[in-house]
């Protein structure tokens, strides 16, 4: 499932490209049509995302919703502009003919059955099942597979942020507190906790495995038995690693790596992290063997030595 960076970063990457520009909003496999309907014509105002969700703001006040869940993707055509500065555009600004593409989900990544066709149309037809196209002169997004997508007016676009817990990148300066109190106030194990997005938002199971062990915290505590300033330091740490993450585009959670293990890192996935997906492996501090288990429907994995 993607998690709060990703989302963060199309939030971004819609900012550069698509606000501004009066689109053609159309629904490819038809489950969106009436809402599509409501879009199609209208300039994208604003582009933001708190935790895991999307808000796409349209002329008119509509609001386009949308969480990818588990399976969502957005695969962006034409001109892709570079989120940092100094990183390749993945299509170029004067060539918009040019068919290429990059699917943001899970992972940012340049779609392998997409090839350089100079004299290929622009927009390239929808491909699969197409929920929702959103099309600009020189750029088309395409989303596919979404746990949630939906127009939304503005009291209604308000409502569901207001049952998101805070976002450090969205933070307004009291998101720490909050999230603080609503950790320490319940019972449920911490582990659960922060996978719950109402008590804070945009973390998912690889941030919360790396965040607990980053924190030598047992994920099995309850949340009222974790001390505020631990809580607190959860907050501080997740504000950092959301940062890179939005920064990078990867799940980076080792902070041990110089210079030459975080570009290493970087190219080698199994290089990333200090827990998450290494069940049965010894832990990278004590050696003990990476415990791997289900805590609310999702695998966790923890030492159940530095984490006691």
């Amino acid at each position: 499932m993607p998690e709060g960076h990703t989302v963060h970063r199309i939030a971004r990457q819609f900012d550069r490209d698509l606000v501004g520009h009066r689109l053609a909003v159309s629904s490819p496999q038809g489950r969106f049509a009436a809402g599509a309907a409501l879009l199609d014509g209208r300039e994208l105002l604003g582009s933001s995302a708190v935790g895991k969700q999307l808000f796409l703001t349209f002329e008119g006040g509509h609001v386009l919703r949308v969480h990818l869940g588990l399976y969502g993707a957005w695969d962006l055509h034409g001109v892709v502009s570079p989120l940092a500065e100094g990183s390749d555009a993945v299509a170029s600004l004067g060539a918009p003919r040019v068919r290429r593409s990059v699917r943001i989900g899970e992972e940012e990544r340049e779609r392998d059955d997409d090839v350089d066709v100079p004299d290929a149309p622009f927009p390239p037809a929808p491909v699969g099942q197409v929920r929702v196209r959103l099309a600009a002169e020189a750029t088309v997004a395409d989303l596919r597979g979404p746990t949630a997508c939906e127009v939304l007016d503005p009291a209604a676009a308000a409502l569901a942020v207001a049952r998101l817990g805070p976002d450090p990148a969205s933070d307004d300066g009291a998101g720490g507190d909050e999230m603080v109190r609503r950790l320490t106030s319940r019972g449920t194990p911490v582990g659960q906790l922060l996978m719950d997005q109402a008590v804070v938002a945009g973390i998912g199971n690889i941030y919360r495995a790396e965040l607990l062990y980053r924190a030598r915290l047992d994920p099995h505590v309850p949340g009222r038995r974790v001390p505020a300033e631990t809580a607190r330091a959860l907050w501080d740490d997740w504000s950092v690693l959301l940062a890179d993450g939005i920064r990078t585009g990867v799940m980076l959670t080792r902070e041990d790596l110089d210079d030459a293990g975080r570009a290493a890192a970087l190219r080698d996935r199994s290089l990333r992290h200090w827990v998450y997906g290494r069940g049965g492996e010894p832990c990278r501090t004590c050696g003990t063997p990476v415990v791997v288990e289900e805590m609310a429907g999702r695998k966790l994995y923890w030492c159940p030595t530095c984490q006691r």
